[in-house]
């Protein structure tokens, strides 16, 4: 089988700021258990404890053109996997991951420029590889330095290289000005590599010099052909369309499931759904909202506050819970605005929305648990992970029909609509309230979505069946 280096900015357990982290936390296991050997590369952030890794290779010197950076590399095996941190505290040893109070840091195209050609470094010593397996614009010049610096290392003669896109709107766009850190001649900033509207962008070059693209559904993959959905790069990523594909995520079924979930106050399964109700109104008494009616539809929101999640549309439903005997739950932290607003529904109507401004991971299990509907109106989702546990914790999503909302929920295990608009959200939601009150079609609608098989098992089997073509064993 394959040997995968998988080159990310971050990754479950040792640093998140998203969902990419839980792919790259997730999949690799995943990818062993189907044979491949698999290894990932990423920073040694601070919080990373230095005391519990081990020396892989020190004194690595990595060339930005005439300038050498020294560093080292670290390695930690978690879930069977090798990870490969790249130490270099000048660059990673900071209070924040990309930014800090809200700014990025200036020299993150320098930053991350060390982790891709550290990632080449430990592929040519400790690390032997068959597919260098890049994760969004962090990651993006792994392949540029690979066909700039080691074009004619036989070493790297039948690596192959894969592109995965987890967010279009997060591309490493950076002034020209920057453009000389990277140690690259001019050839290179050019309007077919790294050169877009007199700015430099780092994933348009992932995207061009790479074997293969993918992103993480297929619905999204058709969508960033777009120019509603590829934020300028429609044209770049459609020129690539032979090399492009969709891999729909997958989940962690031994953290989200509710058979066993060590959060919640009671378990449950399809067969026996008792434990549901149980958690609906511990739920509703962590929040402090009535629990006297639990019959009464319980509506759960567990989201970064943006308009990329449909807050916008969110925010004009405030008649319909006022009007419809309905609660709602909202956990998640953002844009001031729509943390205005939802303080501002908690005092007009205490008794029917609960609000927790934050992260808590203990509470997202519980409001998945709890809840009766989840909420996921997303302007784009490039594939989303709070439907899926949804499905799986009996609580039917209402999403708007785009990316891997769309490729997950069917119209007999949710609701969706497609026109992005406060309108839409509304009729869909009040036909899932509706529907509601048939108790055993939505129970059998919920048994439906708990059977449904999300797990990164069906993923990993795509993403090697995808490494094996491009080796050409497949």
């Amino acid at each position: 089988m394959s040997r995968v280096l998988m080159v990310s900015p971050e990754a479950t357990p040792f640093a998140k700021t998203g969902g990419l982290a839980d792919v790259t936390g997730a999949l690799p296991a995943a990818l062993q258990e189907a044979g491949d050997e698999v290894a990932v590369v990423m920073p040694r952030y601070r919080q990373i404890p230095y005391l519990e890794t081990e020396s892989a290779y020190d004194n690595m010197v990595v060339f930005a053109g005439s300038t050498p950076y020294r560093v080292d590399i670290r390695t930690q095996v978690h879930n069977g996997v090798r990870f490969f941190f790249v130490e270099a505290p000048y660059f990673f040893d900071r209070e924040g991951i990309y930014n800090v109070n809200n700014r990025d840091y200036a020299d993150n195209h320098k930053r991350f420029a060390i982790l891709s050609l550290a990632a080449l470094g430990i592929a040519q010593t400790v690390f032997e590889c068959d597919i260098l397996h890049c994760h969004d614009w962090q990651a993006a010049l792994t392949p540029v330095y690979l066909a700039d610096q080691q074009h004619s290392n036989p070493q790297f003669a039948n690596v192959k290289t894969v592109m995965t896109i987890h967010n279009m709107g997060y591309q490493g766009i950076f002034g020209k000005a920057a453009f000389p850190d990277l140690g690259l001649n001019w050839g290179w900033f050019t309007s077919d590599k790294l050169e877009h509207f007199g700015d430099i962008n780092l994933l348009k070059a992932g995207i061009q010099t790479s074997d293969w693209v993918t992103t993480v559904s297929p619905t999204y993959a058709r969508e960033i052909q777009q120019p509603e959905g590829g934020f300028g790069l429609d044209g770049v990523l459609r020129s690539r369309s032979m090399a492009l594909s969709g891999i729909l995520n997958g989940v962690d079924y031994d953290e989200w499931n509710p058979e066993t979930d060590k959060l919640l106050p009671a378990n449950y399964s399809s067969e026996d759904l008792s434990g549901k109700r149980i958690c609906k109104r511990a739920l509703l008494e962590e929040f402090g909202l009535p629990a006297d009616n639990l019959d009464r539809p319980l509506i759960g929101i567990v989201s970064r506050f943006a308009e990329q999640k449909g807050f916008d549309l969110i925010a004009g439903i405030a008649n319909l819970v006022a009007e419809r005997d309905v609660q709602l739950v909202i956990l998640g932290s953002g844009e001031p605005r729509f943390e205005r607003i939802f303080q501002d529904w908690r005092r007009w109507l205490p008794h029917r929305v609960g609000l927790w401004t934050g992260y808590n991971n203990g509470l997202a299990h519980r409001i998945e648990a709890g809840a009766d509907i989840f909420l996921m109106p997303s302007l784009y989702e490039p594939c989303g992970l709070n439907q899926i546990y949804s499905l799986r914790y009996g609580t039917v999503p209402v999403v708007r029909a785009t990316g891997g909302l769309d490729d997950t929920i069917q119209e007999d295990t949710g609701f969706k609509f497609s026109w992005y608009s406060v309108g839409a959200l509304y009729d869909t939601l009040r036909s899932a309230l509706g529907a509601f009150e048939n108790r055993d079609s939505w129970t059998a609608r919920m048994r439906r979505g708990m059977a449904k098989d999300y797990s990164w098992k069906a993923s990993a089997r795509e993403y090697s069946a995808l490494y094996q073509r491009l080796l050409g064993r497949g």
